[in-house]
């Protein structure tokens, strides 16, 4: 039996692909024991939720420049490493896969240390620190975008995408049907805003900020984010008081979205403004929705703005920095998106450019090895 070890976690961004490609591996050969390692957060506890052996290790960031915050997370480094170099000794599989993120890193130079095969996976366009590592001595390297060859040798990288939640692939809702589930009309435009897993307070602020002229055109589901949730609700009813009902039962909000209510967003948008994590992206390309992606300026590496940037070269998105969020700015371009010549040819761009079968080319590589 071949026996797989997973690891990456720490946000949804990588931890949803990572569960993607564990069922893609089982789907594809039944002959195999996968175990995690990982930390146990909030994200790491979808795997310990599983029928998978997990092993959790303390979860450290390494930064790319001077911060105080490395006087904690490098000594937590080194404790993980010597966690990790523990238990793959008794582990000791026939490859790894790595995700990336938190606590993925000390997994990897484990592996290196037991010259164990590593196959990673980089989301972003602009690598991690943990992918520019690990790539020294990746048997095997999947990326998502095409500007990230830039960074690697050509010979053993090959552009997957990125793998989306499974559970988002199958038995799509018509976009009135999911409107209407969602209580919303059927003939309005609905724009889905999402802040990513843990919301975006600038973006929450900006849809309060302009919380009537943007009902009065439109309707709106917006993600705020679970740790943003209370805030959130106060402000809605407050705004609600201050404006016509017939504008304020155009907005609903959620905090976290599962799988089957973000799905369902998806199916009902007409229009998606976001951040440009790659998660996102490649979701929202998968459900050919146009969208408006407002790059994280503090995003690692500036990646954001490179995604963002990268997919809507394709005539898939529309990008609005964070300096240019701005009421006219925004409605202008949601005008222009819903014009009937942008519209469809924006819809088709953006399932062109999605890659349903990356979890698979991704489990292909790993087992490969």
């Amino acid at each position: 039996m071949k026996r797989i070890l997973l690891t990456g976690g720490g946000s949804g961004g990588h931890l949803y692909p990572l569960m993607s490609v564990a069922d893609a591996v089982l789907k594809t050969d039944k002959d195999v024991e996968l175990i995690y390692i990982g930390p146990r957060d909030k994200y790491g506890d979808e795997f310990f939720k599983r029928d998978i052996k997990t092993y959790s290790i303390i979860s450290s960031k390494l930064r790319r420049y001077f911060s105080v915050a490395n006087l904690v997370d490098v000594p937590k480094f080194l404790i993980s490493l010597i966690q990790a170099l523990f238990k793959i000794y008794f582990i000791m599989p026939d490859v790894v896969f790595s995700k990336g993120g938190p606590g993925a890193l000390p997994v990897l130079l484990a592996a290196r240390f037991y010259m164990i095969p590593v196959v990673i996976h980089e989301s972003d366009a602009v690598p991690s620190l943990t992918t520019r590592v690990s790539s020294r001595f990746a048997k095997k390297i999947d990326i998502s975008f095409e500007e990230t060859y830039a960074y690697f040798k050509k010979s053993n990288v090959t552009l997957t995408g990125n793998p989306i939640r499974e559970s988002l692939m199958g038995g799509s809702l018509r976009k009135e049907e999911a409107k209407d589930n969602l209580g919303f009309e059927k003939n309005l435009p609905l724009i889905l805003v999402l802040g990513g897993s843990l919301g975006s307070v600038r973006i929450n602020q900006f849809i309060f900020d302009n919380f009537e002229p943007i009902l009065k055109e439109y309707q709106v589901y917006h993600q705020v984010g679970a740790s943003n949730f209370e805030e959130a609700k106060l402000l809605q009813s407050s705004l609600s008081r201050e404006i016509s009902s017939m504008y304020s039962s155009r907005y609903k909000l959620a905090g976290f979205l599962s799988d089957e209510e973000i799905k369902r967003a998806y199916s009902a948008a007409d229009l998606v403004l976001s951040r440009s994590g790659s998660g996102t992206i490649f979701e929202t390309s998968f459900f050919g929705k146009p969208s408006i992606l407002v790059p994280l300026p503090e995003s690692a590496g500036d990646h954001q703005k490179v995604n963002a940037y990268s997919y809507s070269k394709n005539g898939a998105a529309s990008v609005i920095e964070e300096d240019n969020l701005k009421l006219n700015v925004v409605l202008t371009k949601i005008k222009d998106i819903f014009s009937p010549s942008s519209y469809e040819k924006m819809s088709k761009s953006a399932q062109a450019f999605s890659k349903p079968d990356a979890a698979f080319l991704i489990a292909k590589d790993i087992l490969n090895l």
